[in-house]
């Protein structure tokens, strides 16, 4: 009966993958039109600029929503780790990440196999994570992956209003950066008349753009200003502050707990594969150039300026960064945001409403207590490091290694895979082997090390700081001279 049982399972999975392709050939990933379809509208601007569901669309997606503010705040870590350490980690997490969210797409295109045999239909619902993991795992799972990755976007959402009045305060500081939040917060709330992250296709290119321009101007920058007077590079220095700056880049390279909704996006989700990667290989060149040539020129000041754009003089170039780096925020708020109101319209009933107006008015509640928290605890470079240890860790790198692990544990589950291991490692084995040392190094290092440097990081911010701090890092205004004997000059005070 076995062998028997073994083949009807296999035949029950080859058609509900022979359906699920015949699904993505012909309407896409299930939230918007098909390539045929569009092709049958022609190229109009709306199509061109709104409805992205390519490889390509994907790719700026996945390039652009992993390196926003965060690239303001690799010089930082660089200062924290020395910069071979810096270098090291960079292209250690940016491979873990790509194999992770591999990981993510297999996982998800096995989730679409099974639902097709069940003949389910994903016209007008958006598959997430917390699905999938529920589908091949059970409700445990699901609990797990919509705890983790919904506190992961919510402070995602807040860090980008962080970053937003970070950035502003570098060009106007006739406002405190408190004061900018609440205006950037109403700002970034109009990210809820966006309806999927299929229509982030315009977005995702300019935001990719805004971030090189970024990048290279942080890079040049650096070096046209040359090497501050009596620079030290002594980092690393402490064990707290080492691992605070490797969190902050496992962060970096943990952008990806939105892969699944920009899979679901996509005309044919099994072109993913690669993709992450291809979009980590470009991000690479920006990440790097950027903080080794600020480290090298700035040092030991970076300590205290998480900001990298504190450090550089006020230029025309400058505010042209800043401003594009404010757009790019807004963009990754909506990224950050999008599952999140997805999450929330499921909750309510109200994930299949067409009506963009009644979406947005029923997605309002989630930036409340983005808002809120963003005001609390505006400490921006500590906070990516917290986020990073104690929630990516786990989010995109812990929990997809053991799904992964735990779904092909039986032969059968090998034998009737809708995705086989990859040509580079074509073994199972190999696969378990990579996936166990993911978990135990992520756990121990990145969990363990860096939650403890994280948080006693951010505890020493709080107490330096203070809960809702008006102006966090903020220059110190200057002291007025003391009184003395009234002269001439104090006639008319």
């Amino acid at each position: 009966m076995l062998p028997q049982k073994q083949a009807e399972e296999a035949a029950i999975v080859t058609s509900g993958v022979a359906a699920l392709n015949n699904e993505m050939e012909q309407g896409g990933g299930g939230d918007g039109k098909g390539e045929d379809e569009e092709a049958a509208h022609g190229l109009s601007m709306t199509s061109l600029l709104w409805h992205g569901g390519s490889a390509w669309d994907a790719w700026f997606s996945c390039a652009s929503n992993q390196v926003a503010q965060v690239l303001l705040t690799l010089p930082y870590s660089f200062s924290q780790l020395g910069m071979l350490s810096g270098v090291i980690l960079q292209l250690f997490y940016g491979l873990l990440g790509s194999w992770t969210a591999y990981l993510i797409s297999v996982l998800y295109i096995e989730y679409r196999a099974r639902k097709e045999k069940e003949n389910v239909s994903f016209k007008n619902h958006v598959i997430q994570w917390f699905e999938v993991l529920d589908g091949l795992l059970g409700p445990y799972w699901k609990a797990a992956g919509l705890a983790f990755n919904c506190t992961f976007l919510l402070f995602g959402s807040v860090i980008q209003l962080i970053a937003c009045a970070s950035n502003i305060y570098y060009i106007n500081d006739r406002l405190d950066k408190r004061t900018w939040t609440y205006i950037f917060g109403a700002c970034c709330a109009t990210s809820v008349f966006i309806p999927s992250f299929h229509n982030y296709r315009i977005w995702s290119f300019l935001g990719l753009g805004m971030t090189t321009y970024t990048a290279w101007y942080l890079t040049i920058a650096a070096f046209v200003h040359g090497q501050v007077e009596g620079v030290t590079h002594s980092g690393p220095t402490k064990l707290v502050l080492y691992f605070t700056g490797a969190t902050n880049i496992l962060y970096t390279f943990g952008g990806h707990a939105v892969t699944v909704e920009i899979m679901h996006a996509m005309w044919k989700p099994q072109k993913f594969k690669y993709i992450y990667l291809m979009a980590t290989v470009y991000v690479f060149t920006l990440t790097l150039p950027s903080a080794a040539a600020m480290y090298w020129s700035f040092g030991d000041q970076l300590l205290t300026h998480s900001n990298a754009f504190s450090l550089l003089p006020h230029s025309g170039w400058r505010d042209a960064a800043v401003i594009l780096m404010l757009i790019h925020q807004f963009i990754t708020f909506g990224f950050a945001s999008t599952p999140l109101y997805f999450v929330w319209e499921k909750v309510i009933g109200m994930h299949d409403t067409k009506s963009i107006c009644l979406r947005a008015l029923v997605r309002l509640p989630v930036v409340i207590p983005i808002w809120f928290l963003a005001i609390v605890f505006p400490f921006f470079g500590p906070i990516n490091s917290a986020v990073g240890a104690l929630l990516v860790s786990f989010t995109v790198y812990i929990i997809p290694s053991m799904a992964h692990m735990l779904t092909y544990r039986t032969p059968s589950a090998r034998k009737n895979a809708a995705e086989k291991p990859p040509f580079f490692l074509p073994s199972w084995t190999a696969m378990y082997a990579v996936n166990a040392f993911v978990v135990a190094w992520v756990l121990v290092v990145g969990f363990g090390l860096g939650g403890w440097a994280s948080l006693t990081n951010f505890v020493k911010q709080v107490d330096t700081f203070g809960l809702f701090a008006k102006c966090y890092q903020c220059p110190k205004p200057q002291q007025p001279p003391p009184f003395s004997a009234p002269g001439p000059q104090m006639q008319h005070h």
